[in-house]
């Protein structure tokens, strides 16, 4: 008879834990909308978004149709931010440019995030030798600088928009591991979760029903705190030769062309390195926002 009630009150606990979640998660969001900046960011990647989504309806010209006899123009009313060392409009180039920006930022966000949070979950749950092997591999990977480790690999892989979003995201997960794994270990020994396997709850379940949502909004911080480094880690390596490769409107190639042009076309370059801020300020805008709303005890003064 006591067993019994052990278990229903058990139950009514993590039952009373999901609600208690449910509006934890509203006053986050209330949290977040609260900071001026976070708004100002969530505006910023909005509005890259909408670009992104309707560049056809936004400009009348073709980002790769060339034209010679229009190289370099200054910006005037038929092209407002001028035309490029071919004769492209350089503002419909930026625009679907947004496009190969989101894609690949996603992409390798999406890509290192697997990697990342699945080798930390593994780590801080199993631990022993399984922590061992992986923490190590994560020094070992840190000891070095990304942005030369994804060069090595993309070189090797050689030129291309998922070649960029591999080489990034096998140099870019150690982040992800090492906070996650910070998070299971605190996690793991919570009342909760021994709740849970005392009524039979087998592992799997644990992980997927109350370990991996304890560690979703450390997840969803980290996302859009990396979002920026990978957006700025694919323009570099466009920018250097070695990522996404015209004709394709990408923000680092173009920047890279301008170069060759500094003095006699400065808005080539200056427009591509201020659509690569303001997009990098709206998601850095974002992710701090989200770390305040998520624990406010560590917002800053």
């Amino acid at each position: 008879m006591n067993t019994a009630v052990n278990i229903e009150n058990i139950e009514k606990e993590i039952k009373e834990l999901k609600q208690k979640r449910t509006s934890q998660l509203f006053l986050t969001w209330l949290r977040f909308k609260r900071n001026r900046l976070s708004m100002v960011g969530l505006s910023f990647v909005l509005v890259i978004i909408f670009i992104a989504i309707f560049a056809p309806l936004l400009t009348p010209y073709d980002p790769y149709d060339t034209n010679p006899f229009r190289r370099l123009e200054n910006p005037s009313r038929e092209h407002l931010l001028g035309t490029d060392e071919l004769g492209r409009d350089l503002l419909t180039r930026l625009l679907y440019g947004s496009r190969i920006a989101l894609q690949v930022g996603i992409l390798i966000v999406l890509f290192e995030g697997f990697i990342g949070i699945t080798l930390g979950l593994l780590a801080g749950y199993l631990g022993r030798w399984v922590d061992e092997i992986i923490m190590r591999l994560v020094d070992i990977l840190r000891s070095f600088p990304v942005i030369i480790l994804a060069m090595a690999i993309a070189g090797i892989m050689g030129q291309g928009l998922y070649n960029v979003v591999i080489a990034i995201g096998l140099v870019g997960w150690t982040t992800y591991a090492r906070m996650v794994r910070g998070k299971i270990l605190s996690i793991k020994e919570s009342e909760f979760v021994e709740a849970a396997f005392s009524i039979g709850e087998s592992t799997p379940s644990v992980i997927l029903r109350y370990i991996l949502p304890n560690v979703l909004p450390t997840a969803v911080i980290m996302i859009c705190i990396m979002m920026p480094t990978a957006l700025i880690a694919s323009a570099t390596l466009s920018f250097l030769g070695v990522g996404v490769q015209p004709p394709l409107p990408c923000w680092g190639s173009i920047a890279a062309a301008g170069r060759d042009y500094i003095t006699r076309a400065p808005w080539i370059s200056t427009s591509a390195g201020f659509f690569i801020m303001f997009t990098v300020l709206g998601f850095n805008f974002i992710g701090d926002g989200l770390r305040d709303a998520f624990d406010p005890t560590s917002k800053r003064n």
